[in-house]
């Protein structure tokens, strides 16, 4: 049966596949094969260019031709490469032998020995995954996320000026505006995305156990520890963490996908107030001709794309706090737990740029209800006694929480002129009252 979205397992290439077409590049099986091609050679280039002595005859001028073997990367030659593993029942091995094939081609067989010269294969993942990552978020999220603050930093402006019932505890509270709610989102989010900014893209490079064995044993005069420093910073743009055991420690990723999860959270706690908003009338939804909202109910308009942001991200969120609470801990110099949790790197990142887009349609959709903004204020005159007998407390009056608390705390509506025929009755002067009257639930919003 060959692999359609309709018999995929996973929703992420199955119902959802357009919307993550893109990670493919970076977290597919193919996309790994072609970062750890990219890594060996350019390894064997970074020898080369050492020198080592038996590689100095290799002239510059092939450098091309061989990172051509990544540079033009095809799905042919990754199947290739997993015909190769059906035998070695080892992938990087059979990566490696990939290009001792590709060595022929380019007449360079006499050099073939030193590709993967010294290495362990974790010296190859441990490079080539946090590579496809750092390029993943460069090249995929940060886009979808900065879409998605603009739509939110766009209706924090567009709203800015819409007086709103606040609620603490689901309770009347303290007028805001809603502007000012929705930007309160914005600004978690880029604080948190700062913080992902000082996160490095860690990687390990150092032989077998870290140590860099087989390199010294080989070649005792060479700094190798300053080739693997500069290997991994100037050639592959990561941090080269030293030192290690035979894998990276992942403290760095696992900080990374934290960061991640506390985005994810910041855009839950959003869905969910809009869902909200919704459900209270302050928003309607625009309408698509032939859309069904209700199976049974054809009147729904259900705010689906908040609901499925929210649960996508849930998702997202539970396999990044697997990944950062599983990666740092491995037994002694390594077990291979790390390996087949590292295969799922993709799908988090999936989940979440499923929920990024639901999020931004919603937003998209919404339709401002003012009349109902204003409504929920002037049923709630209770809200003001804050500022009345906060002005009572300036003017050192006795007890005014006391006297507003005997106002307001009544099962009796509350009501503009209740407000007024209470000030009236307080022994303050005529500016004061005029100043108290002047105060409404739509202009009490604070700054």
């Amino acid at each position: 049966m060959a692999l359609s979205p309709l018999n995929a397992i996973s929703p992420i290439d199955g119902r959802y596949r357009s919307k993550v077409e893109a990670l493919g590049n970076y977290f597919s099986e193919e996309a790994l094969i072609k970062y750890r091609v990219l890594v060996e050679v350019e390894y064997f280039i970074a020898l080369c260019e050492l020198p080592l002595p038996q590689l100095e005859p290799v002239s510059s001028s092939v450098f091309e031709d061989l990172r051509g073997i990544y540079k033009n990367f095809t799905a042919v030659d990754a199947s290739a490469i997993k015909e190769i593993e059906k035998v070695t029942n080892h992938d990087v091995k059979a990566v490696e032998y990939f290009i001792k094939d590709k060595f022929d081609g380019l007449e360079l067989s006499a050099y073939k020995e030193f590709i993967h010269f010294g290495l362990t294969s974790q010296d190859i993942n441990n490079t080539a995954i946090p590579l496809s990552i750092k390029d993943a978020m460069n090249d995929v999220y940060v886009p979808e996320y900065l879409l998605l603050l603009e739509k939110i930093e766009n209706l924090a402006s567009d709203w800015a000026h819409i007086p709103m019932l606040a609620r603490t505890h689901g309770q009347p509270a303290s007028p805001t505006r809603l502007g000012k709610e929705i930007e309160v989102f914005a600004v978690r989010l880029k604080e948190q995305f700062n913080l992902l900014n000082d996160v490095p893209s860690a990687a390990k490079f150092g032989g077998a156990t870290g140590n860099f064995n087989a390199h010294k044993v080989a070649y005792p005069t060479i700094d190798w520890k300053a080739f693997g420093t500069k290997f991994v910073q100037e050639k592959l743009g990561l941090h080269h963490s030293f030192p290690t055991t035979q894998i990276e420690h992942y403290d760095h990723v696992a900080a990374l996908f934290d960061g991640l999860k506390r985005i994810n959270t910041i855009i839950i706690d959003l869905d969910r107030d809009i869902w909200t908003y919704v459900s209270m009338d302050y928003f309607k939804q625009k309408i698509k001709a032939g859309e069904v909202g209700s199976s049974a109910m054809p009147h729904k308009v259900n705010p689906i794309d908040f609901e499925n942001s929210e649960g996508n991200l849930g998702i997202a969120n539970a396999i990044f706090e697997h990944l950062s609470a599983k990666l740092p801990l491995s037994r002694l110099q390594r077990d291979l737990t790390d390996s087949t949790v590292l295969r799922n790197v993709g799908v988090p990142f999936g989940h979440t740029l499923i929920a990024f887009k639901s999020t931004v349609k919603g937003l998209g959709k919404l339709l401002l209800n003012e009349p109902k903004f204003a409504q929920d204020l002037e049923n709630n005159w209770a809200v003001v006694a804050e500022a009345i007998q906060t002005i009572l407390r300036r003017e050192s009056y006795p007890n005014p929480y006391e006297a507003l608390k005997g106002l307001t705390r009544t099962n009796e509506a509350i009501t503009q002129t209740s407000i007024s025929n209470f000030i009236d009755t307080l022994e303050v002067s005529d500016t004061i009252k005029s100043e108290l009257k002047a105060i409404t639930p739509s202009n009490y919003t604070g700054i």
